[in-house]
C-alpha cells in the first residue's frame, strides 16, 4: 500500500505526536485502509459510522470521501474514555486537522434511543467496524443493524474473524474466547469483548435485520498489534474478573484456569498473529 498515502492519515491523528504510537498508528491505518477499498466507498460520499471510537477508521474514510464528502462519526462511550489518547481529544485532533472538514464526531450517543434518529436514506454508507464484540447481545446488534437500515442504503461490516486460519492465530482467538466467557455473567461492563459473533452469526443477524450481503471475504493484516494486547490484558486480568463475579459455576472457573494455561503456554511456544478481519457489504433488502 502506498506508504505517503498512509502517512498523510496518520498526521491527523493524535497518536501522530509519539514516536512510538506513530509506528502502530500507521499499522492501524494502513489496515482501516484495507477495509474502505474492500467496502468500495466512492469518492465524495455521506457516511455514517456506529462506533466510531478515537478514529482510527473515520480518518481513512475521511481521506477516501475527500472534501467533497462527509463521514459523521457516532459513539456510545464517553469522550473522556480510552488511554492513553481519550476519545474527545483524539476526536478533536482529527476535526482540526487537513481531514477534519470532512469530519464529524459525536460520544455519548445510544443509536438505539428513541431520540436518535436521521432522516430516510440521508447516507450513503453505515459503516459499523470492528465495534460489534462491545455490545452486551445478539440482540443489541439486530437492533441497531434494523434500525440503521432506514438511515443509509448500503452496509459496511468489519470484525474479528473467529474462523482461525493458521496456529499463530490460536492465542489470539483464545483469548477472547477466555473474556468472551467470563463476560456472560457481567450485569454491565466496559470490556473490549462483550460477546463474541462469529461471521455466521453476524451474516444471520444483518439478514435478519433486512439486509442482503453482496460481497464478503476474510482480510488478513499480520502486523496488527491486537493479539499481543487482548492476550496480555487477559492473562493480566482474568483472576480478578472472575473474582468479582457471582453465581459462577466452579467448573467453569476451572475450565477457564485451563484455557488460561493453554494461552501462556501458546504465547510462549509460537509466533503470534492476529486473527483475520472478516468483512462484508451489504444493501437494503
Amino acid at each position: 500500500m502506498n506508504v505517503d498515502l498512509i502517512e498523510t492519515i496518520v498526521e491527523c491523528m493524535a497518536s501522530n505526536e509519539d514516536l512510538s504510537m506513530n509506528a502502530i498508528q500507521r499499522i492501524q491505518t494502513e489496515h482501516r485502509l484495507k477495509l474502505v477499498q474492500a467496502w468500495g466507498i466512492k469518492e465524495g460520499s455521506s457516511v455514517l459510522e456506529i462506533g466510531c471510537g478515537q478514529g482510527d477508521t473515520t480518518a481513512a474514510l475521511a481521506y477516501v470521501v475527500g472534501e467533497g464528502g462527509l463521514v459523521h462519526g457516532v459513539d456510545i462511550a464517553s469522550p473522556v474514555y480510552g488511554a492513553p489518547i481519550n476519545l474527545g481529544d483524539s476526536a478533536r485532533y482529527l476535526q482540526q486537522s487537513a481531514l477534519g472538514k470532512q469530519i464529524k464526531m459525536e460520544f455519548n450517543v445510544d443509536v438505539l434511543a428513541t431520540e436518535v434518529d436521521f432522516p430516510e436514506a440521508s447516507f450513503d454508507y453505515i459503516v459499523f467496524s470492528h465495534c460489534s464484540w462491545y455490545l452486551k447481545s445478539f440482540e443489541e446488534l439486530e437492533a441497531i443493524l434494523k434500525k440503521a437500515k432506514k438511515w443509509g442504503k448500503r452496509l459496511c461490516f468489519a470484525e474479528w474473524d473467529a474462523r482461525i486460519q493458521t496456529i499463530e492465530q490460536y492465542p489470539h482467538f483464545l483469548a477472547v474466547l477466555i473474556q468472551s466467557q467470563y463476560e456472560c455473567f457481567k450485569e454491565s461492563s466496559l470490556s473490549n469483548i462483550r460477546t463474541l459473533f462469529t461471521p455466521a452469526d453476524v451474516k444471520r443477524i444483518a439478514e435478519r435485520a433486512g439486509w442482503t450481503i453482496t460481497n464478503e471475504r476474510s482480510i488478513h493484516s499480520s502486523q496488527l498489534q491486537d493479539a499481543e494486547w487482548e492476550i496480555a490484558m487477559t492473562l493480566d486480568d482474568y483472576n480478578e474478573e472472575i473474582s468479582k463475579l457471582v453465581d459462577v459455576p466452579d467448573k467453569l472457573k476451572s475450565l477457564i484456569q485451563s484455557e488460561v494455561l493453554l494461552l501462556e503456554q501458546a504465547r510462549s511456544n509460537q509466533q503470534v498473529k492476529p486473527m483475520s478481519t472478516y468483512v462484508f457489504s451489504a444493501e437494503r433488502s
